[in-house]
């Protein structure tokens, strides 16, 4: 009986020993979860047997159980390097149409030849679906999830419809004669002016340039006697900088090239921004035939525009697309910002901007991706472009311990574990995601040093009993 309570003992010290070495050698391994051999007495007796008297059969192995607890961060320059602090796993599967996944904490990723997020053993990163603009997830279901992939281009470029202008104009400029034509290339015609790039429907660029010019008071009887008024211009493309001034037509033909005259912008003795809802007829305006007219009427409470009609930039015959291009819509300049909070002013300070923008783009490159807390992937492009890609999918269980193990640092479901629960990151019990990090394996040297130490004390000590057995035994077998 003692020589297989000793065997039982140093079989347990092996295992001990062999769990040790085991984490020993994982210590540098990312995302590696040590683990802890746990033994229990064996002891068996039957109905009648006194339980006083009886002693163990030795010992068993009852478990070699992981322990999930948190490994630290090392942080890295690759934005694709995920950790999790906190609870939870990421989601793998083999191959791209595959839901046999694997679980892991191992977040060495990187990018494949198809632009897909891998692991180094090629199996594909899981993540939600998500809107593009506002990165909100359309299902945390895992059964909705798929590999996450990171385009290099931002897609097809978009044509600018609306350009947002917000600017103070410097009161302090000298008013212009209102018979004087406006004429771009005379920089006497007007007062300020600015510029802003904005794309047709091939992703080329364009530049549209804004002119104001600070007019003189009508006379002592116009309501408007109190107030300031600047004309507004545009020109896209430096077409029609140098045509001269006659009458302006009520609408241009086909071919025409113009100058799009806009509604003009009033200010009250304070500098605001005012938004006149009748007016007296003005006396009959100068030969201007270069000038288009407004196209829109003034929307009350909101400031005034420019519209660039599609018709005429997109005419064949015309000098403003020449690359076969098109704008599908109006190209309106608005004098606010996108939001409707800035508008113009009109201080006694510099011609200054302060919003100019445009809801176009051309077509860009990658140049950075960023994952956030929640596991929302952001790509941004050198054309200005930022979309959200995905979300990484987060798994938990609840009893991780009953994972079953696969190797390279990833486990499976299994009957003790329970069934895999899919949720966001950084929500609720699950833990948050940090990119550019790697969780370092939980693996205590020092410990684990001591504990190499104490298996290998009792593995002697379960040598010695086996040693004093087969002594005993020799000594009653010399009995005569």
């Amino acid at each position: 009986m003692s020589f297989n309570i000793a065997l039982s003992g140093l079989a347990a010290a092996q295992k001990d020993l062999d769990v040790t070495a085991n984490n020993i050698a994982n210590v540098n391994t990312t995302g590696f979860k040590e683990s802890r051999a746990e033994f229990a007495d064996v002891y068996a007796t039957s109905i009648f047997s006194s339980g006083r008297t009886k002693v163990g059969d030795g010992v068993t192995t009852s478990r070699v159980a992981q322990q999930f607890n948190q490994g630290a961060l090392q942080f890295t320059n690759n934005s694709l390097d995920l950790a999790i602090t906190g609870e939870g796993f990421f989601a793998l599967t083999p191959d791209r149409f595959s839901q046999d996944m694997t679980y892991t904490r191992a977040g060495a990723f990187k990018l494949d030849k198809d632009n897909f997020i891998v692991d180094n053993n090629g199996n594909y990163l899981q993540g939600y679906s998500v809107d593009p603009v506002t990165g909100e997830n359309q299902s945390v279901s895992l059964s909705t999830t798929q590999p996450i992939t990171i385009p290099t281009t931002a897609g097809a470029p978009r044509a600018t419809n609306q350009i947002f202008l917000s600017m103070n104009v410097d009161s302090r400029v000298t008013a212009q004669d209102r018979t004087i034509p406006f004429v771009a290339s005379d920089r006497s015609t007007y007062s300020h002016s600015t510029s802003v790039t904005v794309y047709d429907s091939l992703g080329e660029a364009h530049i549209v340039t804004t002119y104001f010019r600070k007019m003189e008071k009508v006379d002592s009887t116009d309501s408007r006697e109190t107030w300031t008024e600047w004309q507004t211009f545009v020109m896209f493309d430096n077409v029609g900088r140098d045509l001269p001034a006659t009458i302006p037509p009520s609408a241009p033909a086909a071919g025409d090239n113009v100058v799009f005259q806009g509604e003009s912008i009033f200010f009250d003795s304070n500098g605001n921004f005012m938004v006149p809802v009748v007016l007296p007829p003005d006396p009959p305006p100068p030969a201007l035939p270069n000038i288009q007219p407004p196209f829109t009427n003034m929307t009350i409470g909101e400031p005034p525009r420019i519209t660039l009609p599609r018709a005429i930039l997109n005419d064949v015959g015309g000098d403003y697309l020449t690359n076969g291009a098109q704008f599908p819509q109006d190209l309106v300049v608005n004098f606010r910002d996108a939001a409707g909070v800035r508008v113009p002013t009109q201080f006694a300070s510099s011609f200054d901007v302060n919003n100019l923008s445009q809801d176009g783009a051309t077509v860009g490159n990658l140049t950075g991706v960023d994952i956030d807390a929640f596991g929302k992937v952001l790509a941004s492009y050198s054309n200005g472009d930022s979309a959200y890609l995905a979300q990484v999918a987060m798994v938990r269980f609840a009893n991780t311990q009953g994972l079953k193990q696969v190797g390279n640092t990833s486990w499976k479901q299994s009957i003790t574990s329970g069934e895999p629960i899919s949720g966001q990151g950084n929500t609720g019990t699950f833990g948050a995601v940090n990119s550019s990090a790697l969780e370092q394996s939980n693996v205590n040297l020092t410990t684990e040093l001591v504990d190499l130490i104490s298996a290998q004390r009792n593995f002697q000590a379960n040598s010695r009993a086996l040693e004093v057995n087969s002594s005993l035994q020799q000594t009653i077998l010399q009995i005569r």
